[in-house]
């Protein structure tokens, strides 16, 4: 069973999967899904597309020049069957491919190497760029730590680290719109509970509300002995 790769993507075409495109001059082309037929009908390059194993073998991120890569290689020479020699050409595909794994794994560890570094000077950039959008303590406040800091025998970065952090946690978003609950205390020594109405307006009271339904019904009474 030969498994041919794809001539668009590079993955393996199983047998009996994928599309088989014949041109006109005789030319066969195998596809391992629509999504590489369909592009290889659109005349796209295959070094272009990051998901290609075109663009990843010139971007250096596959191994090329190995010696067990050789072996995948078609030869279209006939050899008459012998059950010893496909035993043994079994066995060494096998072992082939563990070589092939290892050899790959070594690869991306080289390839690899140093990217922690990289990330980190690229984020301490970014952070000296920007340093003028970071929070900042204000003079009393590092003071104060310093202070503390002598005394406890701690870092000053880390408690003015924990001091921002809280400040952080300690803010909340405020929705818009929406009721708060107020305590007002009364002049004979009571204690009422009174709802506000906060967000796209202004603040509305329940007592004012009474208090203008009141004024409306004394205007009306005001009205009603004129008449009189």
């Amino acid at each position: 069973m030969r498994v041919d790769p794809c001539f668009f993507c590079g993955r393996p075409a199983w047998p009996s999967k994928g599309i088989t495109f014949m041109r006109n001059d005789g030319k066969s082309f195998r596809f391992c899904r629509s999504k590489c037929h369909k592009n290889f009908k659109m005349k796209r390059n295959p070094r272009k597309l990051k998901w290609t194993k075109a663009y990843r073998k010139n971007a250096g991120k596959e191994m090329v020049v190995d010696s067990t890569l050789q072996f995948a290689a078609r030869r279209n020479v006939p050899v008459r069957y012998d059950r010893e020699l496909f035993q043994k050409t079994v066995k060494a595909m096998e072992r082939i491919s563990e070589i092939r794994q290892r050899r790959e794994r070594i690869f991306y560890k080289r390839r690899m190497a140093g990217k922690r570094a990289r990330e980190v000077a690229a984020a301490r950039k970014l952070v000296a760029e920007n340093e003028h959008l970071l929070p900042r303590l204000r003079g009393s406040e590092k003071r104060r730590l310093a202070e503390l800091a002598k005394e406890t025998g701690q870092d000053v970065e880390e408690l003015e680290r924990d001091e921002l952090a809280k400040k952080a946690a300690s803010k909340k978003t405020k929705a818009f719109g929406g009721e708060v609950k107020r305590l007002r205390v009364r002049t004979d020594g009571g204690v009422e509970e009174i709802s506000e109405r906060v967000g796209g307006g202004n603040v509305v009271d329940e007592d004012d509300d009474n208090d203008d339904e009141n004024d409306f019904e004394d205007v009306n009474d005001d009205d009603e002995m004129d008449t009189d």
